[in-house]
């Protein structure tokens, strides 16, 4: 009966150290930063953002962030940083020059247009900001 109580508690301690394993989709996470972006939505470097599923890219989060047009009064905001292996300097999502699905040349994930893993190595969508409209301008929060 001791063993069994023995190897039940080696099992445990064993569960309980995969649990912050470094596994890439477990560490590093993507760091938290506080951060408001307001863009114009009538500005030329935003015009792909006037049509339906029409991305672009913006200043702010961690490493920059693309914004997707779902229609007239829907935006999403998406961390470029890749959630796999997220401290990897290439780790850096774009679009797809198709612009249809949002991709990690380093490691290969991609992501539809809103935030969901397609395929590659990630089991974690990107990270999605708030994101307000008021009029013209688009307000991006974290």
């Amino acid at each position: 009966m001791r063993a069994v109580a023995v190897l039940f508690a080696l099992a445990s301690q064993l569960a309980l150290a995969s649990c912050g394993s470094s596994g890439p989709d477990n560490a590093p996470q993507i760091p938290l930063t506080s951060f408001s972006t307001p863009i114009n939505l009538t500005n030329q470097e935003y015009a792909e953002l006037r049509r339906d599923n029409g991305s672009a890219y913006v200043k702010g989060g961690v490493r920059g962030l693309i914004v997707v047009r779902q229609n007239s009064s829907t935006y999403h905001a998406f961390e470029r940083n890749c959630p796999y292996r997220a401290n990897d300097t290439c780790a850096r999502v774009k679009i797809d020059p198709s612009l249809l699905f949002l991709k990690d040349a380093c490691c290969g994930s991609q992501f539809d247009l809103q935030g969901r893993v397609q395929g590659g190595p990630t089991v974690l969508p990107l990270r999605q900001y708030s994101t307000s409209l008021s009029g013209s301008i688009l307000t991006i929060t974290n």
